[in-house]
């Protein structure tokens, strides 16, 4: 391919920070944002003044629990890094900023147990075919080597993992790192910028095979530099660092430097590499296939509603430029007035008078604006660039204001959440009259709840969801149901013969009449089964009655006191003393469920199956996923309420399950008991 130049690219950018849980994202956020001078030092964690984990949420629970914007300068660059959350239960906070980012800097550590959720990210880039940059932290405290580390962690990337640094050392503590790119050595300090120095001699031997490793990867894609090595000729450093940039913007390989964020160290050459080496808007544009021109083009990352300045959509800007006050048309075609441009840190934001071509801003009080959608400038408005498909729920609980009083106020808070987090979804439960709540993870709905009851003031009582048990019959029986009522006047008079069979499991409800004579006139069959269906709503175990015909065969009526209602009435008795006849029994759903887990943790996921009342139907790998495996089995639905939270422990946190209805299912004996007295009826 001879030499690729690239040179330096200019111009606003938008980095990525995501990683597994607890790998330092926040703090390396942190220390980026003091080593650029946004902010005077930099904090720990620990003291809960981070400019990423602002919520009283993300501080209670010490964890990242939404994607966080702030923007920097860097060497008269501007840039904007989003801290992505690390835990599962939080990934899809990652899924818009991907979208529209230009790279992503994936935090990572020698940490085994972290592979798994490392694989999930990885495959996430790959998905949205987004370029990155490994910054393996915690180098200071690593046991293992770092090229033994990258070994440990290749397999969870599609391309080769490319190591720009190796440790220094002295006395077995790391002290600093030599970049094999510029082949010099950098002396940590703490909280400052290193200090240059030459490469000890007793490390240059570890340097030069090093860095013959990283210019044999760059000579895949580079024929010039392949004839080089072949010939043991020295590259010029011009054309290594221009292999490393094009290789990293085409995603051929996956740069890989070394620090520890704690400390502030390997901070600076990150960022040098990000304002050197990084694809910029226009190789985003592409990816996205938004085409230059003068229309502004706005992807929507990010919504927060404030508590004083009202809805913000954090948004990159595309293509073109954006002012106050401009108007951009929604995909749906209507318009949209921008009140207020932002640049954040956090909480905070700054206001400015417009945003140009890569800028990430936040464009104040686009009421019918949504994550996920892109704006124009354009009449008629745009299509959607990054389709944002939000994953299954795993994990739900049903819940209602303690006061009446705050229902209306509880429903617009859902709804102002549910713009917030699109992984979140609402439904009403027409059976059992609940709002439920659905995500993904217990801790997930939890700080949903914590939302509610403090950004929002309301207190909350929730629960488990009901589940749709049902109840059938297994004998047949005929009955006759007579409604006769004289009060002066006109009286009620309704008189119905029903025959009550079951019918096969999951045929549902049939009736039908075989009246003969005129015994029941045709004018008020259907007000029997008007009556039949009214009664099914709850049989005599208590739950909507499933799976039985039921045919009219004979009744009689009165010509003055017969009446649409009595026939009604009519038809419900003799349900009521039918019904109890024919030996009711309680069904409960069953579901076909797929769990992915890690293969080191199949067995005990096999394990916990028949625990929750499951059968296994098998197991087998992950197609395309190394180290995956994928379990079906059917499982009640009353089992499944919690299991997410058992799987997660089972495996670090990343196993994860789809469930759809199977069939229904009899129960019987202690746990029938159970759910007819929890629903207030006795066995």
């Amino acid at each position: 391919m001879g030499n690729r130049a690239g040179g330096r690219r200019s111009g606003p950018k938008c980095i990525a920070i995501v990683g597994p849980f607890a790998s330092g994202k926040t703090t390396l956020l942190e220390a980026i944002l003091a080593r650029t001078g946004a902010i005077p030092r930099q904090n720990p964690v620990s003291s809960g003044n981070t400019v990423s984990d602002h919520s009283p949420e993300a501080r209670s629970h010490a964890m990242s629990v939404e994607a966080t914007f702030a923007s920097t300068e860097f060497m008269g660059d501007q840039l904007t890094f989003v801290d992505c959350p690390g835990s599962i239960e939080f990934a899809f906070e990652a899924e818009p900023v991907l979208a529209a980012c230009d790279i992503a800097v994936v935090v990572a550590e020698a940490d085994e147990k972290k592979i798994p959720a490392l694989q999930l990210i990885m495959r996430k880039l790959d998905e949205l075919g987004v370029p990155r940059i490994l910054f393996l932290n915690k180098v200071d405290k690593a046991i293992a080597g770092v090229r033994e580390t990258l070994k440990m962690l290749q397999p969870t990337s599609s391309v080769p993992l490319l190591l720009r640094q190796i440790p220094l050392r002295k006395d077995g503590v790391v002290i600093g790192s030599i970049d094999l790119a510029l082949e010099r050595a950098y002396i940590y300090r703490e909280y400052a910028e290193s200090e240059v120095a030459e490469i000890p001699s007793d490390d240059k031997a570890r340097e030069i095979e090093a860095r013959f490793s990283m210019l044999e990867t760059l000579a895949d894609h580079d024929d010039q530099l392949m004839e080089q090595l072949l010939e043991e000729i020295e590259p010029p450093r011009d054309a290594v660092f221009d292999d490393l940039a094009a290789d990293l913007r085409t995603g051929a390989v996956t740069p890989v430097l070394i620090g520890t964020a704690e400390k502030g160290n390997g901070v600076l050459r990150l960022l040098k590499t990000i304002r050197h080496d990084a694809p910029d808007i226009d190789a985003t544009r592409k990816r996205l296939g938004v085409l230059d021109g003068p229309a502004a083009i706005v992807q929507v990352m990010k919504t927060i509603h404030t508590a004083h300045g009202g809805k913000l959509s954090v948004s990159r800007i595309l293509s073109g430029q954006v002012a106050d006050s401009a108007e951009l048309f929604l995909p749906n075609g209507n318009t949209a007035k921008i009140s207020g441009i932002y640049r954040m840190l956090g909480k905070d934001q700054s206001k400015q008078p417009s945003a140009r071509t890569g800028d990430t801003v936040a464009l104040g009080k686009l009421d019918e604006v949504r994550t996920g959608e892109t704006l124009t400038s354009a009449k008629g408005g745009a299509k959607p660039l990054a389709a944002l498909a939000a994953p299954r729920p795993v994990f739900a609980f049903a819940l209602r204001p303690k006061e009446r009083k705050d229902d209306v106020k509880m429903s617009a808070a859902i709804q102002r959440l549910a713009e917030e987090d699109p992984s979140l979804s609402v439904s009403h439960n027409q059976d059992s009259a609940e709002t439920v709540l659905s995500g993904h993870g217990e801790m997930h709905l939890r700080v949903v709840r914590e939302r509610l009851e403090g950004k929002n003031q309301i207190q909350i009582e929730g629960h488990a969801p009901a589940v749709p048990y049902r109840e059938t019959i297994r004998k047949s029986v005929q009955q006759r149901g007579r409604h006769k009522k004289q009060s002066g006047g006109h009286g009620q008079f309704g008189d119905v013969v029903l025959e009550i069979k079951p019918l096969p499991r999951g045929t549902g409800f049939q009736f039908t009449d075989t009246i003969t004579g005129g015994v029941v006139p045709k004018t008020y069959i259907q007000s029997v089964e008007t009556g039949v269906r009214d009664y099914l709503k709850g049989g005599p175990l208590g739950f909507p009655v499933v799976d039985v015909t039921v045919n009219l065969s004979d009744g009689s009526y009165h010509a003055v006191d017969s009446s649409d209602m009595a026939f009604q009435m009519a038809a419900k008795l003799a349900m009521k003393e039918g019904m109890a006849a024919c030996s009711p029994v309680l069904l409960e759903p069953v579901m076909k469920v797929e769990i992915v887990t890690p293969s080191d943790a199949t067995a005990k996921i096999i394990a916990l199956i028949p625990q929750r009342r499951g059968q296994i139907l098998g197991y087998d790998a992950r197609s395309d996923w190394p180290g995956w495996d994928v379990v079906e089995a059917t499982m009640p639905q009353a089992e499944i309420g919690d299991l997410i939270i058992e799987l997660r422990s089972a495996t670090a946190g990343v196993a994860s399950y789809t469930a759809t209805f199977d069939h229904m299912a009899e129960l019987t004996g202690r746990l029938a008991d159970e759910v007819m007295n929890s629903n207030g009826k006795a066995a």
